[in-house]
């Protein structure tokens, strides 16, 4: 690993810096975004359950808005079950805003780094070619030494901004998906929420 960062220069301590931060952000959002964790069928099981019988207790409240993103926002629905149906819509939605930013958290600073990798990789080519062709112009091309180190740095840099941004660019999609797919589960579950508070539908 030392003779790699030794033979990609400066800019490999960047990317080094890069593939770091995106294993650890891979590794917790993989971890954050479970379904089970963000949205539990159990939790919207039991709202919808509360809310059709009327009677909420301030601990049931505090647990299910404790338990889970979902719980979160279907929590606030039921704190205002006793307003108009616009006034509850209006608070979930308002919720779930926040939710959204929270599950989204660290994706753009997962984004930015597959953007970034190639551009860095790139940027150390073009100092091993630079290197390369100020050497050559003081030593001739009698010096195959300096020759091949030039090479060794502009390959070095791009195959690992490359090796860098791949991976990020892959998980960020993945996540960005994963994210949208579970907003849609909630938004979802809110509005059955609503219908069951609004007694549109049971609480089935």
């Amino acid at each position: 690993m030392l003779e790699l960062i030794k033979a990609g220069g400066f800019v490999m301590w960047p990317l080094l810096l890069c593939s770091i931060l995106a294993v650890a952000i891979i590794g917790e959002r993989l971890i954050a975004l479970q379904r089970r964790k963000v949205a539990p069928a159990a939790a919207a099981v039991a709202a919808r359950e509360w809310g059709a019988r009327g009677d909420v207790s301030p601990e049931q409240l505090r647990a299910l808005e404790q338990g889970s993103p979902l719980g979160q926002i279907l929590a606030v629905g039921l704190m205002n079950r006793r307003y108009t149906r616009p006034v509850v819509r209006e608070a979930i939605e308002d919720a779930g805003r926040h939710v959204a930013a929270e599950l989204d958290r660290y994706l753009d600073v997962l984004g930015t780094i597959a953007a970034i990798a190639p551009f860095l990789g790139l940027f150390g080519t073009v100092m091993g070619m630079i290197h390369m062709f100020s050497g050559l112009g003081q030593s001739g091309v009698g010096n195959p030494a300096l020759l091949a180190s030039g090479i060794a740095q502009a390959l070095t840099t791009t195959a690992t901004g490359l090796g860098v941004a791949i991976p990020s660019l892959i998980f960020y999609r993945h996540l960005r998906s994963k994210v949208n797919s579970l907003l849609i589960d909630m938004e979802r579950e809110a509005v059955r929420l609503v219908e069951v508070l609004k007694g549109e539908r049971g609480a089935s």
